[in-house]
């Protein structure tokens, strides 16, 4: 591996704001150099970042995000990083937006409609304020009487909860605390 090439793999991963596909890594190095770099070359990049940043002197590694590549602390280091995120977090989701936000995962497409017969109650503003921090996106519009708009999942939702796929959304009974029963602690 070229480590002049491993370098500026590595260079554009660290000043990416999100996940980097190696499409986009590709097509980078190969209009700023004027070059012909192959898939392989990019696959044999990724590879070596990898495995050099899953060494334990580092407290970050490299992750396989929405389809993309990223810089990211390991979990070990999960508490001290929590720790700093909740300090400086001032943009929480309310609990409205975050069962909006679950049932749009989970049901996507899904119209704004079908989300408020789900939780019972409108979702104008959770819906509005998703929007506005990019965890979902408009998809397009429904096939039904006055087309109403579908929403799911954006890349940024991807990104913040650490997914791949939709296919890593954890199951329903994942989720679910098990009810407290006779004898039992819970």
């Amino acid at each position: 591996m070229h480590s002049e090439l491993l370098c500026q793999v590595e260079a554009l991963i660290f000043c990416a704001t999100e996940p980097i596909t190696p499409e986009e890594l590709k097509r980078c190095l190969c209009e700023t150099y004027d070059a012909t770099i192959s898939d392989e070359d990019i696959t044999v990049a990724l590879e070596a970042l990898r495995q050099r940043y899953d060494q334990p002197m580092y407290a970050f590694g490299l992750c396989a995000l929405a389809g993309g590549y990223q810089f990211m602390t390991k979990p070990d280091f999960q508490p001290v990083v929590q720790t700093l995120l909740r300090q400086n977090s001032k943009k929480r989701l309310s609990p409205s937006a975050l069962e909006t936000l679950a049932i749009i995962a989970y049901k996507q497409p899904v119209t704004k409609t079908e989300v408020e017969q789900i939780r019972g109650v409108t979702c104008d503003y959770a819906l509005q304020k998703l929007l506005e921090k990019e965890l979902v996106e408009i998809l397009g519009k429904a096939e039904t009487p006055g087309r109403p708009l579908l929403y799911g999942t954006s890349r940024r939702f991807m990104e913040h909860f650490g997914l791949n796929s939709l296919k890593d959304l954890p199951t329903l009974k994942e989720v679910v605390q098990p009810k407290a029963e006779i004898g039992n602690p819970n």
